[in-house]
């Protein structure tokens, strides 16, 4: 049996010997090939742009590649694409680098930063925007404001455009006017065969359905035509609460959660775990420079630990959420989809946070957070064509954003958290069913799910139609050399 093992650990090193090899031949080939608009960085430049282009949010998301890339033009893209193809490299492509599963935008091959990707261009005409895939919200939201206008983008500081987007993308403005794959007009893609495309609706409807949510399947975008909406000041803020009124912001937000039907009133009440006590940190949004009176008071009215509300711009608010505080940290996302956040549902939230927080403090929890998302059941009635992701316009599921965060892998830590990040989302389910949530089918948000979630739970009845598109795109399966959820 030893025999055995050892001539099993000589061909997996050999067989990582040989993967190395065609990857850096790979990164030869595109650093020869692109135009002075892109560039190509080895690892020597490990304090560099090879470090930033690597880097992401969650630690745990980052992978040492052969190379990277830095595309400057879509026609680069479609040269990089073609190379990976015929070399078959295993490849990334990383937008934001946002996202808390691994491999899905890393890879120990070639790795494409689209960081060079970083244009806005509004157009009063048609009433859109075109954004480049490289940039993160705050930047988007910046550029926008001067002319007065805003898209439907991320709600905290530091998430990246591409990724966002490409999973569906819930929002601030999404009671308004749905999530961001509603709000799309036009991809320009580079297929996987090289092609440089502009997809819409009427180019190609079927591509355009499955680009609506349906992540990293079909090639490479490289910007979005976005609708744009007026934007003025907002209000709202950070408010953070201690343990002891815990009681009563729970209340307030099932009381918020049932009865608040002004969709441009939004909250995220997080339930954390940190430094052994639980927690509340809550941001609250108004789409306009003041609330109504009575949406807000009940918040307002608890004494908080800390406060920061106000009018003021977009960007500003959603700067405000502490989002970035576990930047570098390992963590994972998973999700639950809710039809409504009762007293006893928040309850079990709650529950969780304290036992998850207090059981995983051995295996290095620095973090523990359940985030609630409260929208109105009318947030799928915005689109006028279907999307991948929701794969119905039926109930308008409500996500569950649960997210841990540790120090390392040691001990396995890894596999640990993502056992516990499993066993509480499925405790909740069954906490939801037991009251009577008919959530058995209900789509689980591609940008929250964990990485081993069944396609079918994300993409129901959508799931052969995008396998069909998929087929048809990408008949070599170029993009089943990068991660993600693969159709």
């Amino acid at each position: 049996m030893s025999h055995l093992r050892k001539i099993s650990t000589v061909l997996a090193l050999i067989a990582s010997l040989l993967s190395a090899t065609v990857a850096l031949d790979a990164c030869t080939q595109i650093q020869q090939a692109v135009s002075s608009a892109s560039s190509v960085y080895f690892p020597v430049d490990l304090l560099g742009n090879y470090a930033a282009d690597i880097a992401h949010w969650a630690s745990s998301s980052t992978q040492l590649s052969a190379c990277t890339v830095e595309p400057g033009t879509a026609a680069d893209v479609s040269t990089i694409i073609q190379i990976i193809n015929s070399t078959r490299t295993p490849f990334a492509v990383k937008g934001g680098g946002h996202t808390a599963n691994p491999g899905f935008s890393s890879t120990t091959g070639v790795h494409i930063s689209m960081s060079r990707f970083s244009g806005v261009t509004y157009d009063a005409a048609s009433g859109t925007a075109t954004i480049g895939t490289g940039l993160i919200w705050d930047d988007v939201y910046q550029a926008l404001a001067p002319y007065g206008v805003n898209v439907v983008g991320g709600r905290v500081s530091g998430v990246g455009v591409a990724g966002f987007t490409l999973g569906g993308g819930y929002s601030w403005k999404t009671n308004q006017f749905g999530l961001t794959v509603d709000t799309v007009t036009a991809f320009e893609l580079v297929k996987p065969n090289g092609d440089i495309v502009e997809v819409t609706e009427d180019s190609d409807a079927d591509l355009f359905f499955g680009l609506k949510g349906g992540l990293n399947n079909f090639g490479i975008v490289t910007q979005f035509t976005l609708k744009t909406f007026p934007q003025g000041q907002v209000w709202g803020g950070l408010i953070t609460y201690t343990f002891d009124q815990i009681p009563a912001v729970s209340a307030a937000v099932a009381r918020f959660a049932s009865n608040v039907t002004d969709p441009k009133a939004g909250i995220i009440p997080t339930y954390n775990f940190l430094l052994g006590q639980p927690g509340i940190s809550n941001v609250i949004f108004y789409d306009g420079p003041s609330p109504p009176a009575g949406i807000f008071d009940e918040f307002l009215a608890i004494p908080h630990f800390t406060e920061d509300v106000s009018t003021r711009s977009f960007v500003s608010l959603v700067q405000a959420a502490p989002s970035n505080v576990t930047t570098g940290a390992r963590g994972a996302f998973h999700t639950v989809s809710l039809l409504n956040y009762s007293p006893n549902m928040i309850n079990a939230i709650l529950n969780e946070s304290v036992f998850w927080g207090t059981n995983l403090a051995l295996a290095g929890a620095t973090f523990i957070s359940y985030d609630v998302e409260p929208f109105l059941p009318s947030i799928y009635t915005h689109s006028t064509s279907p999307s991948a992701f929701p794969p119905s316009r039926g109930p308008g599921y409500q996500p569950l954003n649960l997210y841990f965060a540790w120090a390392d892998n040691l001990l396995n830590a890894d596999a640990i958290f993502h056992s516990a990040l499993q066993q509480s989302a499925q405790h909740l389910t069954d906490v939801a069913l037991a009251e009577g949530q008919a959530i058995e089918e209900a789509p689980l948000y591609t940008n929250y799910a964990l990485y081993d979630t069944p396609l079918e739970r994300i993409y129901g009845d959508n799931l052969a139609r995008l396998q069909s598109i998929k087929t048809r795109v990408d008949p070599d399966n170029v993009m089943g050399l990068a991660g993600g959820f693969k159709f």
